[in-house]
């Protein structure tokens, strides 16, 4: 196999006789086939200049403008002539470009511009196995364009990896051409890491390891940049060659220094980013971890995690196969086989990971909502809410989900919902330059000062500012209402007592170990695996600055309230953004509202919060006693439980003006029930159930009809003399339970029989007490002796 001759040529006639006839093609094409540079410029053969450019979508920069150059040099030209490209920030064109190589972003800003893209002949979406949103939206608009304004259009999706089955189902049934991919012997090596070493000396010691061993260039793969970063400081020094970091983060140009072919062999450290579409030229070797970072955004809480997971089998293969594209080359793996087939076959497409904020906004200056567009896979309900929550906060949509002339500001700069709101902040703030900077620092993860130099320029351009001389101010003064217009729902407030814990606008608990600050705009929050979130990257800010700033968002929130400690009626009056109170204080409830909680707390505690007297519950008790007795007339009930439950059938009308269990206590509650028993059975109440008797002695005692025995009369002995029966209530049917006394008012005697007590047990009671009391009298015969309270002197004397 000759380097004019690819896998991907045998295909061609077939693709183009296809393409002629069909509007949509899938084709199916493993790495090495030489697709991405093939077929751009083999449908120059069927499409004639004047019917329009050729649009290639690469999902990344690099992939890009790599595969723009390697077609310009395969014709002999200079990129810009009949192949070039187009990247945020960046174009390659001319007046006879043909081919034109775009980042996928690029499309869905042509589709908003220009729905029936004129001047476009064919689309080639390459790489849609790596599922991107702006692929899968790329795809969502061209078929609905195709269907409603351009049927001539022609799209070609590529894929190496994906199931082409349902792809081409969601094409209309379009054609499905395979091709075989160039692949040469790859000797797999199995190296399983353990947990007793860190990843980063462990890679570094298979790299060492297969550089003795193997000739050519090495690529390893890594899961994030901070791997690479801690690789590279493993190996400096300790390896023959060239050591080259390749990420997506990285300066566009030291990407460009790990591809390109030099004098020295070269190891490469590279993200997923070099899984496909990259040919590196001189690999022979590749290094495979086995992980990847993948970004799971949660819905519920609008944060996202960072999660270092296992790769794909399918991107394993394409990582193996990597070793294999200009001759046979080997694959260590640091992992066991048995790890490798209990990896998921596919890699999950973003669509249904990531925080759809961006996509919604398309589809909103679209003009279509999400059900209405053909998916490969529906995009999840819960992130589209969250999505368009997030949106409406920022002032992109409206409150029925439609976009505002804000939100079309924003979709038209080739950034998150977030950093766009933050830019057009800084041209109404006259904070432009402050703005660029900021944006610039947030979009680089790369603390490389010339890219994020690179970034602001290129933003300032793009918003059409000019730099600042000297130094830009970063206080967080100056910064604090471009943060709070972008991150409105990433407010935060420390909680009481915990310096190193916040409490976000969203209801989400973060904790943020390096600051001390009040309030705060969390900026970079990895959503984390426990009950909160990790900060890592804040402003500090002020109730001030948010005041002035967002006041539209601050709600003031009455909250009343029963404060336990306190034990009354707490009343205040806050200021908030969500779920951050910003201020707090005390102000006075309203009847309605104090008795309310009144109401609710004599529900839960029960009527003993009230002041009662011992007249209130000895009426309670006789109107309890009536009902049991002669239920027939009728009595309310009067029980605590009734009354607790009832509250505000009997008391809430007498609650105004109180606001505190101390006046609850203080309530005089006799009239309240003399209220419920009415009138009429109040008067029948004091009949057959008298508050008290008058005695032989003539004095009027009162009944205790709080005793569950009672009604009970206590009474001295003395005063009873010649009373020969019990007394008798409610008709006669309950005797009343006398105790009688001793003359210190001890009881000496329990009885309903009290002619019994004469003639059993006075005489007992007499022999006993006769000698202790002797200044009271005692006749032998108490039938017929005076009933009286007084002592015998004082008998005689009267």
């Amino acid at each position: 196999m000759t380097a004019a001759c690819l896998p991907i040529d045998r295909v061609l006639p077939q693709l183009l006789a296809t393409l002629q006839t069909h509007a949509s093609i899938v084709l199916s094409a493993p790495p090495g086939a030489g697709k991405t540079t093939r077929v751009p410029l083999a449908l120059l053969k069927i499409i004639p200049p004047g019917n329009g450019r050729i649009l290639m979508l690469e999902p990344r920069r690099i992939a890009a403008v790599s595969a723009a150059r390697y077609m310009a040099a395969s014709l002999g030209e200079q990129v810009g002539q009949t192949v070039g490209y187009t990247i945020r920030f960046e174009r390659r064109l001319s007046a006879q470009t043909r081919i034109e190589v775009v980042t996928e972003g690029i499309l869905t800003r042509r589709l908003q511009e220009d729905p029936e893209l004129a001047g476009v002949a064919c689309i080639i979406f390459d790489e849609f196995h790596e599922r991107s949103i702006h692929a899968d939206l790329g795809l969502a608009l061209c078929l609905e364009a195709q269907a409603a304004l351009r049927p001539d259009l022609k799209l070609l999706v590529m894929s190496a990896t994906l199931d082409c089955a349902p792809l081409a189902k969601l094409l209309g049934d379009a054609p499905i051409l395979s091709s075989e991919g160039r692949s040469f012997a790859v000797d797999l090596r199995y190296l399983p890491v353990t947990n007793r070493q860190p990843l980063a000396g462990q890679m570094a010691g298979a790299i060492r390891l297969a550089l003795r061993d193997n000739p050519g260039d090495l690529l390893a793969f890594l899961p994030g940049s901070s791997e690479i970063r801690a690789v590279q400081r493993e190996l400096d020094g300790s390896v023959d060659g060239m050591i080259c970091p390749l990420y997506g983060d990285l300066p566009f140009e030291q990407q460009q220094q790990a591809i390109q072919p030099g004098t020295r062999r070269r190891v490469v450290l590279a993200t997923n980013i070099a899984e496909t579409s990259l040919t590196i030229n001189g690999v022979r070797i590749v290094v495979d971890s086995g992980l990847t970072r993948r970004l799971q955004f949660d819905p519920a809480t609008g944060l996202e995690r960072l999660m270092t997971v296992r790769a794909s089998r399918a991107s394993a293969l394409q990582r193996t196969g990597r070793a294999g594209r200009t001759g046979p080359g080997v694959c260590y793996r640091l992992y066991g086989e048995q790890s490798f087939q209990a990896m998921t076959p596919f890699t999950p497409p973003e669509m249904l990971t990531a925080d759809l904020a961006p996509l919604v906004l398309e589809l909103a200056a679209w003009g279509a909502t999400p059900d209405g567009l053909s998916w490969l896979d529906q995009p999840p309900a819960a992130h589209l809410a969250a999505a368009q929550a997030l949106l409406q906060l920022l002032g992109a949509l409206d409150r029925n989900g439609a976009i505002t002339g804000l939100g079309r500001r924003m979709v038209r700069l080739p950034l998150h919902p977030r950093l766009a709101r933050l830019l057009i902040a800084g041209q109404e703030l006259q904070l432009l330059p402050e703005a660029c900077r900021l944006a610039a620092e947030l979009s680089n993860r790369s603390s490389a000062l010339t890219a994020i130099e690179q970034t602001e320029q290129q933003l300032l351009q793009l918003m059409g500012g000019r730099r600042k001389r000297g130094i830009l101010p970063s206080a967080d003064a100056v910064r604090a209402p471009l943060l709070i217009l972008a991150w409105p729902d990433r407010i935060a407030r420390r909680r009481p007592g915990d310096e190193g814990r916040y409490l976000l606008a969203s209801g989400r608990g973060a904790a943020c170990r390096n600051s001390r600050a009040e309030l705060l705009v969390a900026l970079q929050v990895d959503g984390g695996d426990g009950a909160e979130g990790v900060i890592h990257q804040s402003a500090a800010i002020t109730v001030d600055q948010l005041r002035q700033t967002v006041p539209q968002l601050i709600t003031r929130q009455r909250s009343v309230s029963w404060d336990q400690a306190a034990a009354r009626v707490a009343a205040t009056e806050q200021e908030q953004i969500r779920a951050v109170v910003l201020s707090s204080r005390q102000i006075a409830a309203d009847d309605a509202e104090a008795t309310a909680l009144l109401l609710e707390q004599l529900r839960c505690q029960g009527v003993a919060l009230l002041g009662w007297s011992e007249t209130a519950r000895q009426l309670q008790s006789r109107v309890i006693l009536a009902g049991r007795l002669l239920p027939e007339e009728g009595w309310p009930d009067l029980s605590d439980t009734w009354l607790s439950e009832h509250p505000e059938q009997w008391l809430a009308n007498r609650l105004s003006g109180l606001r505190s269990q101390q006046d609850l206590g203080q309530l005089a509650i006799l009239p309240l029930l003399q209220e419920l028993v009415g009138w009429k059975l109040m008067q029948l109440l004091d009949s057959v159930v008298p508050a008290g008797l008058t005695v032989p002695s003539g004095r009027r005692i009162g009944l205790d009809y709080t005793d569950q025995e009672g009604p009970v009369l206590s009474v001295k002995l003395q005063e009873l003399f010649g009373l020969a029966e019990s007394p008798l209530i409610c008709h006669g049917r309950r005797a009343v339970l006398v105790h009688l006394l001793s003359p210190a008012g001890r009881p000496v005697a329990v009885t309903r029989d009290l002619k019994g007590f004469w003639e059993r047990g006075y005489l007992e009671v007499r022999k006993e007490l006769r000698g202790r009391y002797p200044k009271h009298p005692w006749p032998d015969d108490p039938w017929n002796a005076v009933a009286t309270h007084k002592t015998k002197k004082a008998l005689d004397k009267r």
